[in-house]
């Protein structure tokens, strides 16, 4: 079989997106179910509003940075397909393919062999849902893109860059306050010395990695708490805290200033006490719907963020060390056991999977077929009832509540057996003696 050259690959996949950016217009002009997402239409209609000099929270369910609907001002004299390409990357910063770069880069800084590290970058960058969501309209590749940079920034040691677009994109979007944590907990000083750069493991040591117990890998996150609670304050530690949360805040300031408490209620403070009625793949939106004539209390909707605190507090003290992965659970999980599940939130740790692949003993035969089948599966079998509601005006609510507690097992499912097929790997090398070695978990 001739090998398969990256940039062959890359190229190939920006002719696809542009085909498929071509596709989406006309669907949307002759087909029932339109191709673009609703949220671009939210967005270019909130840009149109900033172009006048108006506010972007004028429209209705624009519940973003303002700076987002900035980067479509230009739908107001070009044209209404500017904000896909831009967001599919296309005509300006190719941001969905600058993923596709960021991962073939950080694959090589770990020492992945090429081809290993081409076909790893392939899930992403011919991955179904994200270049189907991404063509739609979508701005999450913007927010991965960043998140793959702070990963690279981390890795190369530039801990102001680091600080600064974790700043950023937490500003952009909420959700990567969950890797804080894991972050300031890989800035331990045992991966540091007379300032030099920390080493990185390479990949070629997951082979003695696999031929570990699992008790190795617990006391190896022992060491690595106990180390983190007795000398939590470091310069690294305390310079990434204040550096991110002043470019948060700043940021935040700036647009609270410009666009006042609704900037604050839409953009941030909405996302923590939202109670949405409209189905989507959470299990907790039927319960929000037979309610929703109600009050709900502060506590009641701040309530369904425990099982989501909870499994983030444990996968990351159980692999902070493997930082990529660590990643990849913690959005994983995030996103099954969130108030709200929509397609466009797949793509957060789809960004992030072909960084595990590498360190995955799971085959495609069997259990990775199983995994996969099983996940599109639950999928397609909500979008079935959710096509009933929506485009047939059936009263299929509880069914429809039904296949979302299916597919939170699929994605249960999944987490774990993903965490027994891994290679256990620290992102970096311990300057203790044996607190670099890692293990497979069984």
């Amino acid at each position: 079989m001739p090998e398969i050259s990256f940039q062959s690959l890359f190229l190939f996949s920006a002719l696809f997106r542009v085909f498929l950016i071509l596709y989406g217009e006309w669907q949307d002009a002759h087909m029932e179910v339109r191709y673009t997402d609703v949220d671009y239409f939210v967005f270019s209609d909130a840009a149109t509003l900033m172009a006048s000099g108006k506010s972007p929270y004028e429209r209705s369910t624009y519940r973003y940075s303002p700076f987002i609907a900035f980067l479509l001002m230009p739908n107001s004299f070009l044209h209404q397909s500017w904000g896909k390409f831009l967001f599919q990357h296309q005509v300006l910063d190719f941001m969905y393919l600058l993923v596709g770069l960021l991962i073939h880069r950080i694959l090589k800084l770990r020492g992945v062999p090429e081809k290993l590290g081409t076909y790893s970058t392939m899930v992403w960058l011919f991955n179904p849902f994200t270049f189907t969501i991404g063509t739609r309209g979508n701005c999450e590749p913007i927010v991965c893109s960043m998140i793959l940079w702070i990963l690279m920034c981390l890795m190369n040691d530039r801990l102001l860059q680091a600080a600064f677009w974790y700043g950023l994109v937490v500003h952009l979007r909420i959700y990567p306050i969950i890797y804080a944590l894991p972050i300031i907990l890989i800035l331990d000083p045992r991966h540091f010395h007379s300032g030099k750069k920390p080493v990185l493991v390479d990949w070629s040591s997951r082979t003695s990695n696999s031929s570990l117990g699992a008790s190795d890998s617990k006391i190896t996150s022992s060491h690595y708490i106990w180390n983190f609670f007795t000398s939590i304050i470091t310069w690294r530690r305390v310079t990434f805290g204040i550096i991110s949360g002043s470019t948060f805040f700043i940021l935040t300031g700036l647009c609270f200033y410009l666009y006042g408490w609704d900037f604050l209620h839409e953009a941030l403070l909405y996302h923590l006490t939202r109670t949405d009625p409209r189905h989507n793949f959470s299990v907790y939106f039927y319960h929000i719907y037979i309610h929703y004539e109600r009050e709900f209390s502060i506590l009641e909707k701040l309530i369904a963020f425990l099982p989501q605190f909870i499994v983030q507090l444990v996968l990351i003290f159980r692999f902070a060390l493997d930082l990529p992965f660590c990643f990849f659970l913690q959005t994983l999980a995030f996103v099954a056991f969130n108030k709200v599940i929509t397609a466009q939130y797949f793509v957060w740790f789809f960004c992030l999977l072909p960084l595990i692949l590498p360190w995955s003993n799971m085959k495609l035969k069997w259990k990775g077929f199983a995994c996969i089948s099983l996940w599109i599966g639950a999928q397609t079998h909500w979008l079935m009832w959710g096509y009933l509601l929506e485009f047939r005006g059936k009263n299929v609510f509880f069914q429809l509540w039904l296949a979302s507690l299916l597919f939170l097992a699929a994605n249960t499912f999944v987490i774990i057996n993903v965490i027994h097929s891994h290679v256990y790997c620290p992102l970096f090398k311990q300057l203790q003696a044996n607190s670099s070695k890692g293990t497979k978990h069984d």
